[in-house]
């Protein structure tokens, strides 16, 4: 994998930048937290325009709702996500806890949310049916199945939100499905 990356990754501390630029060849931005600055959100703007954004914020509840912030400013921004069990150490979860190849993957299987408008290619029942909902493995199943896509985890619900929203084609969550069953992720 070529570790230069175009887009500009925007992490939520000066930990994430240094674990970034251990794994790429990357130019970062802290939010310093979810009170994001002016002058960041000035900064932010211009990398968006000329070189584009790529999102990357901890696995947990402060960075999901700055990713969200991030997001409805930034919508044609990348989406890199990582697996809490791959960012936590000593009881803490965070960006800056995953190691190199971790994140390389993650920003190799970025997304671009897409302008779907109400065109869901999954319903509740699809997510149902592949034992992705109302199971009681299929928050492991989600949870592996969102590594394998690069999408990230979450509750049903915003799990399918996440399948719709990225794009991605029922071949390739079968795909995954069937690399969570072959490993033994199975519903």
């Amino acid at each position: 994998m070529n570790n230069k990356v175009r887009e500009v990754i925007v992490v939520e501390g000066q930990a994430d930048s240094a674990a970034v630029k251990r794994a790429l060849d990357a130019q970062t931005i802290e939010t310093h937290g979810y009170g994001i600055r002016r002058e960041t959100w000035e900064i932010m703007d211009a990398a968006y325009r000329d070189r584009g954004l790529l999102i990357l914020t901890d696995p947990d509840f402060s960075g999901n709702q700055i990713r969200k912030k991030l997001t409805a400013r930034f919508p044609q921004a990348k989406q890199a996500h990582i697996a809490a069990a791959e960012a936590g150490r000593q009881g803490e979860i965070g960006v800056e806890h995953a190691a190199p190849a971790v994140i390389q993957e993650a920003v190799m299987k970025a997304h671009v949310t897409m302008d779907v408008r109400g065109a869901d290619t999954f319903s509740a029942r699809d997510m149902r049916l592949a034992g992705l909902a109302d199971g009681p493995s299929a928050a492991d199943r989600r949870a592996a199945a969102g590594k394998i896509l690069g999408i990230g985890g979450g509750n049903a619900k915003a799990f399918r939100k996440k399948l719709n929203g990225y794009g991605i084609t029922p071949e390739e969550l079968d795909e995954a499905i069937r690399a969570c069953d072959d490993r033994g992720h199975q519903g």
